[in-house]
């Protein structure tokens, strides 16, 4: 099993990244929240922490080896507790993370269903089972409350709101938009007017960094 992967991040689509070593490319899936970050590292070396299963029809024996890969390794150990709630399969809940781990394992340990309801892919139904069968095992990865209330206080400056509501009305979802600006603060922290947030945002999407 292959459980590290190193080598050049060549490529970065929607839902996967290409790695190459020594001439060999592989395809590695990868969770939407970790799409903005690995995009940065286009062309550059990196370790993806990976998971292998296999996909397709078990019965006519039409099965495709797939990779999973994350870039830490404790959103790995994230996966790898969440993959075994009933019903949530290898590639729902790679689609339901959208945000960040340490924040769902966070709405796991408050028991907010609704929250994790909002996931892609996790309806009402499906939040309640996580909860139920997650709840108390998720402390190690969740944020602390001193990070929690941390991130309560990082609220988005006036015109950072503005080019939110941009990026939205031009068709991007809020998550996506707010990680690009979350993203686009850290790498320019002198940006001010809200046009140069929302250029700044499309780099970070692009994956031109700076």
């Amino acid at each position: 099993m292959i459980v590290r992967l190193s080598g050049t991040l060549v490529d970065v689509t929607e839902e996967s990244v290409v790695v190459e070593r020594d001439g060999l490319a592989r395809e590695v899936l990868v969770p939407p929240f970790a799409i903005t970050e690995l995009a940065v590292y286009r062309g550059q070396e990196v370790t993806l922490h990976t998971r292998e299963f296999l996909e397709g029809n078990q019965a006519s024996g039409h099965l495709i080896p797939r990779l999973l890969g994350f870039l830490h390794p404790e959103d790995r150990a994230f996966f790898l507790r969440f993959v075994n709630v009933k019903g949530i399969g290898p590639r729902k809940a790679l689609k339901a993370l959208s945000e960040p781990v340490r924040r769902i394992a966070t709405w796991i340990e408050e028991g907010d269903a609704k929250a994790l309801s909002r996931l892609p892919g996790i309806g009402a139904r499906a939040s309640e089972l996580i909860v139920a069968s997650l709840k108390g095992k998720m402390d190690d990865l969740a944020l602390t409350v001193s990070e929690v209330k941390e991130m309560k206080a990082a609220s988005l400056s006036q015109p950072q709101r503005d080019a939110l509501e941009v990026l939205t009305a031009w068709g991007d979802t809020r998550n996506d938009a707010e990680r690009w600006l979350a993203r686009a603060a850290q790498l320019n922290p002198d940006v001010k007017s809200p046009d140069e947030w929302v250029r700044a945002a499309y780099r970070v999407k692009s994956g031109v960094a700076g």
